[in-house]
């Protein structure tokens, strides 16, 4: 590994003001250094099942890939490593017997493993009781205010990758923040991640759509961390998702045996929107969700025993009037909160979504739903939350007003699942004492030592008079969020990357795009 690729966190840059209104408005949007490299719970995930509810899931998941079995569609040698392992083949169709996934994961897959950053400072612990939280993932628009709704651009990708790192309540770079729709469609995964290994410091996906663009992912890496530091240690990430109903295609199955292969976790995700993908039922998702699961998790061990990897769940729910996907619906909730308890279960993380949405806006309907989804993943003991910040018109979207807002509920969030303080100084007994019966604590010694940082401080809040709020332009949510990326944006800290790292990543990149002509497929 690299001993010169990384630098340590920068010092906190926050300007000291005082006088009201000003100095409220500097500490609400100055940027935060010394921020958590990820959330550590201390409140016990929400169980929705009990003991009968969980062994029949895995019962019926079980039995559907039993019976019905699982396709995996365009890769003989998925097949063989299958049949090695003593499942039936029948064409593309593999079943497997009861029990047989369950026991070839519990046996080898990890339950806790660490993903690096090149600043050792941002490196993420994925299982027990943490939490990493990843922007938004995959969207081909982008929208601001000034600008609206338009096609993304690479430009645009640096400017997430930017706004991102320079946000304290995210704990991960991400993957495809959006899809710059300006580059080949064959060749732009290289640009991605030049740009999140360039422009910040924290963890990184790979790429995910089949094994050339794997493999690229993991040559990169090998040039920032070593090629030694990545045979044992995960530096990348990456999604592999279904084709549900119980489908794995060829594109998904080559990223995950590249990544598997070279011992960088795989998040085996069935990809649901119940009534369509999945019956329309709760415990009837559920159980096509682990059947989808385990099967692929299966995989990762046959191919890799040890290889780190996760339970991943995208589960949400349908229109039965229209059709159109919808998001923080009572039942998604449930579904989350069932995933982890059967990830538990299985001894491996959990993965999944966060502040999805299917408003075409930041407003009310993006945060209910939004607030909805996120909290229902840190209640399921989620290990890392996909889609965390930006996410709008149902994955369409990633909102630079949304981010921000987003943001700052992933803060709100951290701060809830952190213990109450019970030392001497919060039980405030002297403080009680001192202000006696009927008077009040506004300019107690305890209040004046303490309110600096006695409650979270959202950053998205306006909690002025209301005529304080027309002197200051009535500005909504969204105006203040297009106000406040902008400000984040101006507090963005390079990073910096090592020359000779740069150089060998800018070869590597000229040399692969000079090997294939452009394609625009996809």
């Amino acid at each position: 590994m690299n001993d010169d690729k990384s630098r340590p966190d920068e010092p906190n840059n926050r300007r000291r003001r005082t006088g009201g209104r000003v100095a409220r408005n500097a500490a609400r949007n100055a940027p935060v250094s010394n921020r958590a490299p990820f959330i550590s719970r201390s409140l016990e995930p929400s169980n929705i099942l009990n003991e009968e509810g969980l062994s029949l899931i895995e019962r019926n998941a079980d039995r559907l890939l039993s019976e019905v079995g699982m396709e995996f569609r365009d890769d003989p040698e998925i097949l063989q490593i299958f049949a090695d392992a003593g499942a039936d083949i029948e064409g593309e169709r593999v079943r497997f017997e009861p029990g047989m996934c369950r026991t070839i994961i519990k046996a080898t897959a990890p339950a806790q493993f660490d993903q690096h950053a090149r600043n050792p400072a941002n490196t993420v612990t994925l299982g027990g009781n943490n939490t990493v939280l990843c922007p938004s993932w995959g969207p081909p628009f982008v929208s601001d205010l000034e600008n609206g709704r338009r096609y993304a651009t690479l430009a645009d990708f640096e400017t997430l990758v930017k706004l991102h790192h320079a946000i304290p309540t995210l704990h991960h770079s991400g993957g495809v923040v959006c899809e710059p729709v300006d580059l080949p469609a064959n060749k732009r995964h290289l640009d991605m991640l030049y740009t999140h290994i360039r422009y910040s410091d924290r963890c990184f996906m790979g790429a995910f759509i089949g094994a050339e663009r794997a493999t690229d992912a993991i040559e990169m890496a090998k040039i920032v961390f070593g090629e030694s530091f990545m045979r044992e240690n995960a530096v990348l990430y990456c999604v592999s998702n279904t084709n549900a109903p119980l489908v794995l295609d060829a594109n998904m199955s080559g990223a995950l045996k590249t990544y598997a292969r070279a011992n960088q976790p795989v998040a085996c995700t069935p990809w649901t929107l119940a009534g369509a993908m999945s019956p329309c039922t709760v415990a009837g998702t559920m159980s096509q969700v682990l059947a989808e699961a385990l099967a692929s998790l299966c995989l990762v061990q046959l191919i890799n025993p040890g290889a780190p990897c996760l339970m991943g769940s995208f589960a949400s729910t349908m229109s039965m009037q229209s059709g159109a996907p919808t998001f923080g619906t009572p039942e998604a909730g449930k579904m989350v909160l069932a995933s982890g308890q059967l990830a538990r279960r299985l001894g491996v993380p959990l993965h999944t979504v966060g502040t999805l949405s299917a408003s075409k806006v930041a407003d009310a309907q993006s945060q209910q739903e939004g607030t909805w989804g996120l909290m229902m993943a840190m209640f399921a003991g989620a290990n890392l939350i996909n889609h965390a910040t930006g996410w709008l018109e149902g994955g369409l979207v990633t909102s630079f007003e949304k981010t921000v807002i987003d943001a700052d509920l992933c803060g709100k969030v951290a701060s809830f699942f952190q213990p109450v303080d019970l030392s001497e100084n919060a039980q405030a007994l002297d403080a009680i004492a001192d202000v006696g019966p009927g008077a009040h604590f506004l300019g107690s010694e305890h209040t004046q030592a303490n309110f600096l940082n006695a409650f979270y401080q959202p950053s998205m809040s306006d909690n002025n008079s209301f005529e304080q709020w027309q002197a200051d332009g009535s500005l909504d949510s969204s105006s203040r969020a297009n106000r406040q990326y902008k400000q984040i944006l101006e507090s963005y800290v390079d990073p910096g990357l090592d020359p000779s790292i740069d150089e060998a990543l800018r070869s590597y990149i000229d040399t692969r795009k000079a090997s294939m002509p452009d394609q625009n497929y996809f």
